[in-house]
Protein backbone atom coordinates (compact mmCIF):
# COMPACT_ATOMS: atom_id res chain seq x y z
CA UNK A 1 0.00 0.00 0.00
CA UNK A 2 1.20 3.82 0.41
CA UNK A 3 0.00 6.78 -1.54
CA UNK A 4 -2.93 5.60 -4.36
CA UNK A 5 -3.74 8.90 -5.95
CA UNK A 6 -3.09 12.69 -5.61
CA UNK A 7 -5.67 15.12 -6.36
CA UNK A 8 -4.83 18.89 -7.17
CA UNK A 9 -8.17 21.12 -5.63
CA UNK A 10 -9.21 24.79 -4.82
CA UNK A 11 -10.90 25.43 -1.92
CA UNK A 12 -13.31 28.79 -2.36
CA UNK A 13 -16.02 28.88 0.01
CA UNK A 14 -18.18 30.16 -2.55
CA UNK A 15 -18.51 27.09 -4.28
CA UNK A 16 -20.83 26.02 -0.88
CA UNK A 17 -24.40 27.04 -1.61
CA UNK A 18 -25.28 28.13 1.44
CA UNK A 19 -22.17 30.32 0.75
CA UNK A 20 -22.55 30.62 -2.71
CA UNK A 21 -26.09 31.68 -2.82
CA UNK A 22 -26.79 30.49 -6.38
CA UNK A 23 -22.69 32.68 -7.36
CA UNK A 24 -21.32 29.18 -7.48
CA UNK A 25 -23.43 28.40 -10.67
CA UNK A 26 -20.40 30.78 -12.16
CA UNK A 27 -18.03 27.90 -11.60
CA UNK A 28 -20.08 24.89 -11.81
CA UNK A 29 -17.54 23.18 -14.18
CA UNK A 30 -14.52 23.83 -10.76
CA UNK A 31 -17.92 22.01 -8.73
CA UNK A 32 -18.70 18.89 -11.17
CA UNK A 33 -14.71 18.22 -11.13
CA UNK A 34 -15.18 18.50 -7.59
CA UNK A 35 -17.36 16.16 -7.47
CA UNK A 36 -15.62 13.90 -9.71
CA UNK A 37 -12.95 13.99 -7.05
CA UNK A 38 -14.68 13.31 -4.20
CA UNK A 39 -16.21 10.46 -6.36
CA UNK A 40 -12.68 8.82 -7.07
CA UNK A 41 -11.67 8.99 -3.35
CA UNK A 42 -14.25 7.32 -2.48
CA UNK A 43 -14.18 4.41 -4.82
CA UNK A 44 -10.25 3.99 -3.46
CA UNK A 45 -11.45 3.76 0.55
CA UNK A 46 -8.72 5.26 1.60
CA UNK A 47 -7.59 4.63 5.09
CA UNK A 48 -5.80 7.95 5.51
CA UNK A 49 -6.13 11.17 3.92
CA UNK A 50 -2.79 13.99 4.38
CA UNK A 51 -4.21 17.13 3.40
CA UNK A 52 -1.48 20.32 2.79
CA UNK A 53 -3.45 23.67 2.99
CA UNK A 54 -2.08 27.07 3.22
CA UNK A 55 -4.29 28.37 5.19
CA UNK A 56 -3.32 26.18 8.34
CA UNK A 57 -0.79 28.01 10.69
CA UNK A 58 2.26 29.14 8.72
CA UNK A 59 6.12 29.60 9.85
CA UNK A 60 9.03 30.88 7.61
CA UNK A 61 11.31 27.79 9.02
CA UNK A 62 8.83 25.78 9.82
CA UNK A 63 5.99 22.85 8.99
CA UNK A 64 2.82 22.83 11.37
CA UNK A 65 1.65 19.14 11.47
CA UNK A 66 -1.36 19.11 13.37
CA UNK A 67 -1.87 17.63 16.64
CA UNK A 68 -4.38 15.42 18.30
CA UNK A 69 -7.21 12.81 18.09
CA UNK A 70 -9.04 15.13 15.66
CA UNK A 71 -10.30 18.67 14.74
CA UNK A 72 -13.69 20.43 13.52
CA UNK A 73 -14.91 23.55 11.92
CA UNK A 74 -17.48 25.50 10.33
CA UNK A 75 -17.96 28.49 7.38
CA UNK A 76 -19.33 31.23 10.31
CA UNK A 77 -16.56 33.59 9.09
CA UNK A 78 -18.24 33.06 5.66
CA UNK A 79 -21.73 33.46 7.22
CA UNK A 80 -22.52 29.80 7.11
CA UNK A 81 -21.67 28.42 11.01
CA UNK A 82 -24.60 25.59 10.33
CA UNK A 83 -22.38 23.75 7.87
CA UNK A 84 -19.74 22.05 9.97
CA UNK A 85 -16.97 19.42 9.36
CA UNK A 86 -15.27 17.46 11.87
CA UNK A 87 -12.78 14.33 10.89
CA UNK A 88 -10.68 12.02 13.55
CA UNK A 89 -6.64 12.74 12.95
CA UNK A 90 -4.40 9.80 11.89
CA UNK A 91 -2.05 10.00 15.30
CA UNK A 92 0.06 6.89 14.05
CA UNK A 93 0.34 8.37 10.71
CA UNK A 94 1.59 11.54 12.09
CA UNK A 95 3.78 9.88 15.12
CA UNK A 96 5.36 8.14 12.50
CA UNK A 97 6.18 11.16 10.37
CA UNK A 98 7.44 13.39 12.79
CA UNK A 99 9.87 10.19 13.79
CA UNK A 100 11.66 10.29 10.34
CA UNK A 101 15.42 11.62 10.95
CA UNK A 102 14.15 13.39 7.42
CA UNK A 103 11.51 15.44 8.95
CA UNK A 104 13.46 16.02 12.12
CA UNK A 105 15.93 18.17 9.80
CA UNK A 106 13.31 19.77 7.80
CA UNK A 107 12.49 20.77 10.62
CA UNK A 108 8.46 19.63 10.95
CA UNK A 109 6.54 18.40 13.87
CA UNK A 110 3.31 18.89 15.62
CA UNK A 111 4.41 21.99 17.83
CA UNK A 112 3.50 25.32 17.55
CA UNK A 113 -0.22 25.02 17.09
CA UNK A 114 -2.10 28.24 17.19
CA UNK A 115 -5.83 27.12 16.43
CA UNK A 116 -6.94 23.44 16.90
CA UNK A 117 -10.18 24.07 14.49
CA UNK A 118 -10.07 22.95 10.57
CA UNK A 119 -9.08 25.86 8.23
CA UNK A 120 -11.19 26.72 5.19
CA UNK A 121 -8.50 25.33 3.13
CA UNK A 122 -9.05 22.07 4.60
CA UNK A 123 -12.77 22.39 5.01
CA UNK A 124 -13.86 22.63 1.33
CA UNK A 125 -12.10 19.74 0.27
CA UNK A 126 -13.42 17.62 2.73
CA UNK A 127 -17.06 18.86 2.28
CA UNK A 128 -16.85 17.41 -1.22
CA UNK A 129 -15.24 14.03 0.21
CA UNK A 130 -17.71 13.61 3.38
CA UNK A 131 -20.40 13.50 -0.01
CA UNK A 132 -18.85 9.93 -0.87
CA UNK A 133 -17.12 8.51 1.56
CA UNK A 134 -16.13 9.52 5.43
CA UNK A 135 -14.60 6.50 6.86
CA UNK A 136 -10.94 7.47 6.75
CA UNK A 137 -8.68 9.31 9.35
CA UNK A 138 -6.80 12.68 8.25
CA UNK A 139 -3.48 13.94 8.23
CA UNK A 140 -3.62 18.31 8.00
CA UNK A 141 -0.28 19.69 6.80
CA UNK A 142 0.90 23.52 6.73
CA UNK A 143 3.39 24.85 4.53
CA UNK A 144 6.06 26.93 5.40
CA UNK A 145 8.53 29.97 3.96
CA UNK A 146 11.33 26.91 3.33
CA UNK A 147 12.25 26.43 -0.13
CA UNK A 148 10.22 24.32 -2.52
CA UNK A 149 13.31 21.54 -2.31
CA UNK A 150 12.24 21.47 1.32
CA UNK A 151 8.39 21.01 0.70
CA UNK A 152 9.05 18.10 -2.24
CA UNK A 153 11.02 16.08 0.53
CA UNK A 154 8.32 16.83 3.04
CA UNK A 155 6.12 15.05 0.72
CA UNK A 156 8.79 12.34 -0.09
CA UNK A 157 8.41 11.45 3.79
CA UNK A 158 4.80 11.19 3.71
CA UNK A 159 5.21 9.11 0.94
CA UNK A 160 7.64 6.96 2.73
CA UNK A 161 5.45 6.96 5.69
CA UNK A 162 2.43 5.63 4.09
CA UNK A 163 4.12 2.78 2.72
CA UNK A 164 5.81 1.88 6.40
CA UNK A 165 2.25 1.86 7.50
CA UNK A 166 0.56 0.21 4.94
CA UNK A 167 -1.82 2.91 4.45
CA UNK A 168 -4.33 3.21 1.55
CA UNK A 169 -2.99 7.29 1.58
CA UNK A 170 -4.82 9.76 -0.71
CA UNK A 171 -3.06 12.86 -0.65
CA UNK A 172 -5.39 16.01 -1.24
CA UNK A 173 -3.50 19.05 -2.67
CA UNK A 174 -5.27 22.43 -1.56
CA UNK A 175 -4.55 25.42 -3.28
CA UNK A 176 -6.37 27.98 -5.72
CA UNK A 177 -4.23 29.55 -8.17
CA UNK A 178 -2.94 33.65 -9.52
CA UNK A 179 -5.11 35.83 -7.11
CA UNK A 180 -4.88 38.46 -9.93
CA UNK A 181 -6.12 37.24 -12.77
CA UNK A 182 -9.05 40.75 -13.11
CA UNK A 183 -8.63 44.25 -12.52
CA UNK A 184 -11.59 43.98 -10.94
CA UNK A 185 -10.95 40.67 -8.97
CA UNK A 186 -10.51 40.65 -5.24
CA UNK A 187 -7.06 41.55 -5.84
CA UNK A 188 -6.40 43.70 -8.81
CA UNK A 189 -4.62 42.63 -11.82
CA UNK A 190 -0.60 41.21 -12.88
CA UNK A 191 0.49 40.13 -15.82
CA UNK A 192 2.15 37.41 -14.20
CA UNK A 193 -1.13 36.07 -12.62
CA UNK A 194 -2.60 34.98 -16.68
CA UNK A 195 0.72 33.40 -17.48
CA UNK A 196 1.34 31.64 -13.66
CA UNK A 197 -2.32 29.77 -13.89
CA UNK A 198 -1.03 28.86 -17.72
CA UNK A 199 2.23 27.61 -17.01
CA UNK A 200 1.19 25.86 -13.80
CA UNK A 201 -2.01 24.18 -15.62
CA UNK A 202 0.38 22.84 -18.49
CA UNK A 203 2.83 21.32 -16.43
CA UNK A 204 0.18 20.00 -13.75
CA UNK A 205 -2.18 18.52 -16.56
CA UNK A 206 0.96 16.11 -17.67
CA UNK A 207 2.33 15.38 -14.19
CA UNK A 208 5.36 17.01 -14.86
CA UNK A 209 6.30 18.07 -11.54
CA UNK A 210 9.84 18.91 -12.09
CA UNK A 211 8.53 22.10 -13.71
CA UNK A 212 7.19 22.94 -10.25
CA UNK A 213 10.78 24.38 -9.36
CA UNK A 214 11.24 26.71 -12.33
CA UNK A 215 8.56 29.02 -11.15
CA UNK A 216 11.05 31.78 -9.01
CA UNK A 217 10.01 32.92 -6.05
CA UNK A 218 9.82 36.89 -7.47
CA UNK A 219 7.47 35.80 -9.96
CA UNK A 220 5.06 33.61 -7.84
CA UNK A 221 4.79 36.67 -5.48
CA UNK A 222 3.91 38.64 -7.98
CA UNK A 223 1.12 36.27 -9.73
CA UNK A 224 -0.36 36.14 -6.07
CA UNK A 225 -0.14 32.61 -6.35
CA UNK A 226 -1.66 30.25 -3.26
CA UNK A 227 -1.16 27.00 -3.64
CA UNK A 228 1.94 26.24 -5.40
CA UNK A 229 4.06 24.73 -2.36
CA UNK A 230 1.05 22.20 -1.78
CA UNK A 231 1.44 21.22 -5.50
CA UNK A 232 4.95 20.92 -4.51
CA UNK A 233 4.45 18.51 -1.14
CA UNK A 234 2.43 16.63 -3.21
CA UNK A 235 4.91 16.12 -6.51
CA UNK A 236 6.97 14.97 -3.25
CA UNK A 237 4.81 12.22 -1.93
CA UNK A 238 4.24 11.18 -5.44
CA UNK A 239 7.80 10.60 -6.04
CA UNK A 240 8.80 8.03 -8.08
CA UNK A 241 5.99 6.50 -9.05
CA UNK A 242 3.83 6.19 -12.64
CA UNK A 243 1.00 8.41 -12.53
CA UNK A 244 -1.79 8.78 -14.75
CA UNK A 245 -2.38 12.56 -14.60
CA UNK A 246 -5.35 14.34 -15.97
CA UNK A 247 -6.60 17.87 -15.98
CA UNK A 248 -10.26 18.12 -14.47
CA UNK A 249 -11.46 21.44 -14.77
CA UNK A 250 -9.74 25.46 -14.59
CA UNK A 251 -11.90 28.38 -14.14
CA UNK A 252 -10.78 31.88 -13.29
CA UNK A 253 -14.47 34.21 -13.42
CA UNK A 254 -13.93 36.15 -10.43
CA UNK A 255 -10.14 36.90 -10.90
CA UNK A 256 -8.49 34.06 -8.86
CA UNK A 257 -7.81 30.73 -10.42
CA UNK A 258 -9.74 27.54 -10.05
CA UNK A 259 -7.69 23.88 -10.92
CA UNK A 260 -8.41 20.81 -10.47
CA UNK A 261 -6.01 17.36 -11.29
CA UNK A 262 -6.23 14.21 -10.80
CA UNK A 263 -2.97 11.48 -10.58
CA UNK A 264 -3.68 7.84 -10.20
CA UNK A 265 -0.77 6.27 -9.34
CA UNK A 266 0.02 3.29 -11.74
CA UNK A 267 3.09 1.17 -10.04
CA UNK A 268 7.15 2.34 -10.17
CA UNK A 269 8.36 5.30 -12.06
CA UNK A 270 12.48 5.31 -11.24
CA UNK A 271 12.60 8.33 -14.09
CA UNK A 272 10.19 10.55 -12.17
CA UNK A 273 12.79 11.39 -9.45
CA UNK A 274 12.04 15.31 -9.82
CA UNK A 275 14.04 16.23 -7.33
CA UNK A 276 17.39 14.70 -7.60
CA UNK A 277 16.93 15.57 -11.18
CA UNK A 278 16.49 19.40 -10.27
CA UNK A 279 19.62 18.88 -7.68
CA UNK A 280 21.91 17.77 -10.44
CA UNK A 281 20.94 20.26 -12.99
CA UNK A 282 21.42 23.08 -10.22
CA UNK A 283 25.18 21.63 -9.07
CA UNK A 284 26.01 21.47 -12.41
CA UNK A 285 25.12 25.64 -12.92
CA UNK A 286 26.85 26.14 -9.20
CA UNK A 287 30.06 24.59 -10.89
CA UNK A 288 29.38 26.76 -13.98
CA UNK A 289 29.27 29.59 -11.98
CA UNK A 290 31.99 28.47 -10.05
CA UNK A 291 34.51 28.47 -13.07
CA UNK A 292 33.62 31.65 -14.40
CA UNK A 293 34.35 33.83 -10.89
CA UNK A 294 36.22 36.85 -10.72
CA UNK A 295 38.79 37.15 -7.96
CA UNK A 296 36.12 39.43 -5.99
CA UNK A 297 33.99 36.64 -5.85
CA UNK A 298 36.32 34.03 -4.76
CA UNK A 299 37.67 35.85 -2.11
CA UNK A 300 33.95 35.96 -0.56
CA UNK A 301 33.59 32.47 -1.47
CA UNK A 302 36.59 31.44 0.42
CA UNK A 303 36.00 33.39 2.97
CA UNK A 304 32.53 32.31 3.33
CA UNK A 305 33.97 28.31 3.40
CA UNK A 306 36.76 28.51 5.87
CA UNK A 307 34.50 30.41 8.18
CA UNK A 308 31.61 27.94 7.78
CA UNK A 309 33.98 25.09 8.19
CA UNK A 310 36.21 26.25 10.73
CA UNK A 311 34.59 29.63 12.79
CA UNK A 312 37.96 31.38 11.45
CA UNK A 313 38.72 34.41 9.35
CA UNK A 314 40.99 34.06 6.58
CA UNK A 315 43.81 36.47 5.97
CA UNK A 316 44.11 38.99 2.34
CA UNK A 317 45.64 36.28 -0.15
CA UNK A 318 48.34 37.86 -1.26
CA UNK A 319 47.67 37.30 -4.83
CA UNK A 320 44.13 39.76 -4.48
CA UNK A 321 44.40 42.39 -7.12
CA UNK A 322 45.79 45.52 -6.32
CA UNK A 323 42.57 47.59 -6.39
CA UNK A 324 40.91 44.55 -3.82
CA UNK A 325 44.06 45.23 -1.61
CA UNK A 326 44.67 48.83 -1.48
CA UNK A 327 40.87 50.74 -2.94
CA UNK A 328 38.19 51.04 -0.35
CA UNK A 329 34.52 51.41 -1.10
CA UNK A 330 31.56 50.02 0.39
CA UNK A 331 31.08 46.38 -0.18
CA UNK A 332 28.17 44.09 -0.63
CA UNK A 333 27.63 40.21 -0.42
CA UNK A 334 24.69 38.47 -1.73
CA UNK A 335 24.23 34.65 -1.17
CA UNK A 336 21.65 32.48 -2.61
CA UNK A 337 20.90 28.98 -2.47
CA UNK A 338 18.03 27.27 -5.00
CA UNK A 339 17.28 30.24 -6.43
CA UNK A 340 16.36 32.04 -3.05
CA UNK A 341 18.31 34.70 -0.97
CA UNK A 342 20.27 33.28 1.71
CA UNK A 343 22.18 36.02 2.85
CA UNK A 344 23.09 40.20 2.56
CA UNK A 345 24.86 41.65 3.91
CA UNK A 346 26.65 45.06 2.84
CA UNK A 347 28.18 48.75 3.90
CA UNK A 348 26.98 51.84 2.34
CA UNK A 349 30.22 53.52 3.31
CA UNK A 350 33.86 51.80 3.78
CA UNK A 351 34.71 50.94 7.49
CA UNK A 352 37.68 48.42 6.11
CA UNK A 353 40.91 49.39 5.25
CA UNK A 354 40.60 47.94 1.93
CA UNK A 355 38.03 46.47 -0.32
CA UNK A 356 39.53 43.20 0.05
CA UNK A 357 38.53 43.15 4.62
CA UNK A 358 35.42 45.00 3.50
CA UNK A 359 34.46 41.59 1.49
CA UNK A 360 35.68 39.06 3.96
CA UNK A 361 34.06 41.25 6.61
CA UNK A 362 30.52 41.66 4.82
CA UNK A 363 30.98 37.50 3.52
CA UNK A 364 31.46 36.52 7.08
CA UNK A 365 28.27 38.62 8.43
CA UNK A 366 26.36 37.13 5.06
CA UNK A 367 26.74 34.24 6.15
CA UNK A 368 26.30 33.95 9.76
CA UNK A 369 24.68 37.23 10.97
CA UNK A 370 21.79 38.30 8.52
CA UNK A 371 18.92 37.65 11.36
CA UNK A 372 16.57 36.52 8.41
CA UNK A 373 18.21 33.49 7.77
CA UNK A 374 19.98 30.67 10.50
CA UNK A 375 23.93 30.27 9.82
CA UNK A 376 24.87 28.67 6.40
CA UNK A 377 25.81 24.91 7.49
CA UNK A 378 28.60 23.58 5.86
CA UNK A 379 26.52 20.88 3.53
CA UNK A 380 24.80 23.99 2.20
CA UNK A 381 28.20 25.46 0.38
CA UNK A 382 28.22 23.38 -2.43
CA UNK A 383 24.75 25.19 -3.74
CA UNK A 384 25.53 28.53 -2.86
CA UNK A 385 25.67 31.28 -5.66
CA UNK A 386 27.47 34.05 -4.74
CA UNK A 387 28.21 37.86 -5.90
CA UNK A 388 29.95 40.76 -4.46
CA UNK A 389 28.51 44.53 -5.28
CA UNK A 390 31.18 47.62 -4.75
CA UNK A 391 29.52 50.74 -4.52
CA UNK A 392 30.15 53.95 -6.12
CA UNK A 393 29.74 57.31 -4.30
CA UNK A 394 26.42 58.09 -3.45
CA UNK A 395 25.00 61.77 -4.48
CA UNK A 396 21.54 62.94 -3.62
CA UNK A 397 18.64 63.34 -5.92
CA UNK A 398 15.65 65.82 -5.43
CA UNK A 399 13.04 63.64 -7.25
CA UNK A 400 12.58 59.71 -8.05
CA UNK A 401 12.78 60.54 -11.71
CA UNK A 402 16.54 60.81 -11.44
CA UNK A 403 16.43 57.05 -10.44
CA UNK A 404 16.62 53.86 -12.81
CA UNK A 405 15.97 50.84 -10.97
CA UNK A 406 18.29 48.92 -13.61
CA UNK A 407 21.24 51.49 -13.27
CA UNK A 408 21.00 52.97 -9.85
CA UNK A 409 20.51 51.75 -6.19
CA UNK A 410 18.96 53.80 -4.26
CA UNK A 411 19.35 55.00 -0.17
CA UNK A 412 16.10 56.32 1.84
CA UNK A 413 17.02 58.46 4.68
CA UNK A 414 14.23 59.85 7.28
CA UNK A 415 16.27 61.12 10.44
CA UNK A 416 18.10 58.15 11.77
CA UNK A 417 16.35 55.78 9.47
CA UNK A 418 18.76 55.05 6.85
CA UNK A 419 17.65 52.36 3.80
CA UNK A 420 19.53 50.68 0.87
CA UNK A 421 18.28 48.40 -1.88
CA UNK A 422 20.64 47.88 -4.83
CA UNK A 423 19.67 48.73 -8.45
CA UNK A 424 18.87 45.88 -10.71
CA UNK A 425 17.42 43.26 -8.68
CA UNK A 426 14.79 40.16 -9.55
CA UNK A 427 11.54 40.77 -9.44
CA UNK A 428 12.10 44.78 -8.60
CA UNK A 429 10.99 46.33 -11.57
CA UNK A 430 9.94 49.97 -11.22
CA UNK A 431 11.18 52.71 -9.25
CA UNK A 432 8.12 52.93 -7.10
CA UNK A 433 9.13 49.69 -5.91
CA UNK A 434 12.38 49.99 -5.21
CA UNK A 435 11.98 53.38 -2.86
CA UNK A 436 8.97 51.31 -1.14
CA UNK A 437 10.78 47.81 -0.31
CA UNK A 438 14.32 50.31 1.02
CA UNK A 439 11.89 52.12 3.06
CA UNK A 440 10.37 49.16 4.73
CA UNK A 441 13.96 47.41 5.61
CA UNK A 442 14.58 51.28 7.42
CA UNK A 443 11.33 51.10 9.39
CA UNK A 444 9.60 54.20 7.10
CA UNK A 445 6.27 54.03 6.43
CA UNK A 446 5.18 54.32 2.80
CA UNK A 447 3.33 57.34 3.09
CA UNK A 448 6.52 59.14 4.49
CA UNK A 449 8.68 61.67 2.56
CA UNK A 450 12.33 60.80 2.02
CA UNK A 451 15.66 62.06 1.19
CA UNK A 452 16.68 59.84 -1.80
CA UNK A 453 20.20 59.24 -3.06
CA UNK A 454 20.99 57.16 -6.22
CA UNK A 455 24.63 55.14 -6.59
CA UNK A 456 25.93 52.95 -9.51
CA UNK A 457 27.27 49.57 -8.71
CA UNK A 458 29.92 47.17 -9.97
CA UNK A 459 28.39 43.99 -9.98
CA UNK A 460 30.98 40.56 -9.47
CA UNK A 461 29.49 37.25 -9.87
Amino acid sequence: MGILAGFMVPHPPLILPDIGRGQEKEIQKTIDAYKEVARRIGNLKPDTIVLCTPHQVMYSDYFHISPGAGAKGNFAQFHAGQVKIEVPYDREFVERLCSMPEVRNLPAGTEGERSRELDHGAMVPLYFVNQFFKEYKLVRIGLSGLSLIKHYELGESIGKTAEKLGRRTVFIASGDLSHRLKAEGPYGYQAEGPEYDSRLMALMGEGAFGKLFDFSEDFCEKAGECGHRSFTIMAGALDKKKVQAEMLSYEGPFGVGYGICAYQVCGAGPGRNFKEQYQQREKNRVMQRREQEDAYVRLARKTIETFVRTGNKIEMPKEAPEEVRNRRAGVFVSIKEDGRLRGCIGTIQPVESSIGEEIISNAISAASRDYRFSPIEPEELDKLIISVDVLGDTEKIDTQEELDVKRYGVIVTKGRKRGLLLPNLEGVDTVEDQIAIAKRKAGIREEEAVQLERFEVVRHF
